[in-house]
């Protein structure tokens, strides 16, 4: 993946003029410290006159309108009124580089009943609903395109929009072929007796133990949403795929929100969009997992 790697002098001033329109005349950047770990974008941490910001830039002709996607996602988890999520002060493009700049979070200590808060939250966060599942807009996975395309069926919307966009991404690589899709197949077969019939529910879409942190003041903040309305069980299949989540953040949740009966059951159908996005991603080494889940549910070997 091809990363701006430098947050050169010209861009800087760029950026700094940019961010005094919106922030003052006053505004003056200090200094600029990287932030390392993403994979697609280049950060830094701003410190500046007025405070500290989040700085991200990447590639605007090879991530097309990424960052106002992440904006509208972020706006749109912070409008239920129940997370935290950073503010966004800034967005745009300077010649063919893109930019965001966010509110900066301190990292803290997590406090005694983190968890319990951060599950209550996202419990109250899955209650904003509509009437279909998709969104108005493709957004981005990773920097994988996201399919959103409206769907009155969860099903339906599962299949089309989640596991076959990516099995396409994947057949086109070369990664799979026949046996893997025909177990797919036999799958998509079995789903409308699997899932539970609920409200298309708002979800972060990619909320996995390296897009949240707790704040200095002991808050849980959310971020790197890939949003759209779905089946709110997505969002805790992905919590559960890498861990890093404590029981208490399930027990909370459950006790505001009560999921439908043998939920845990069909995490690892939801799994499989993750980690098919992780192995057109990353390689080879996803397919495994993968073929563990159909297996348990369609039956045959593991590869």
């Amino acid at each position: 993946m091809t990363k701006i790697s430098t947050l050169g002098n010209s861009l800087l001033g760029a950026l700094e003029e940019k961010l005094r329109k919106r922030l003052g005349q006053a505004f003056r950047i200090q200094h600029i410290i990287p932030v390392y770990g993403g994979d697609i974008n280049s950060s830094y941490r701003i410190k500046t006159n007025l405070g500290d910001y989040f700085v991200k830039i990447n590639d605007n002709d090879i991530y097309p309108h990424m960052f106002e996607k992440e904006a509208r996602g972020l706006q749109l988890l912070r409008s239920t009124g129940n997370v935290h999520v950073p503010e966004t002060i800034d967005k745009g493009v300077i010649g063919h580089t893109a930019f965001l700049v966010l509110e900066f979070i301190e990292k803290g200590e997590k406090p005694a009943g983190f968890w319990e808060q951060f599950g209550s939250e996202i419990a109250g966060m899955h209650r904003q609903t509509q009437r279909y599942y998709g969104l108005d807009e493709d957004n981005y996975i990773g920097s994988l395109l996201q399919i959103n395309k409206q769907d009155s069926s969860w099903v339906n919307f599962f299949i089309q929009n989640r596991l076959r966009y990516q099995l396409k991404l994947a057949t086109n690589k070369g990664i799979v072929s026949g046996n893997i899709l025909e177990k797919f197949e036999r799958l998509f077969d079995m789903l409308h007796g699997l899932f539970p019939i609920e409200f298309p529910h708002l979800i972060h879409g990619d909320l996995w133990s390296g897009n949240f942190l707790c704040s200095r003041e002991g808050h849980p903040y959310i971020f790197d949403p890939a949003v759209y309305y779905g089946n709110r069980e997505m969002d805790l299949a992905m919590t559960r795929l890498f861990g890093g989540f404590d029981q208490a953040f399930y027990d909370a949740y459950l006790e505001a929100f009560p999921l439908q009966p043998d939920w845990e059951e069909r995490l690892p159908v939801y799994q499989l969009y993750p980690l098919l996005v992780h192995l057109n991603l990353f390689g080879i080494s996803y397919l495994e997992p993968i073929m563990t889940i159909l297996n348990r549910y369609v039956g045959g070997k593991t590869v």
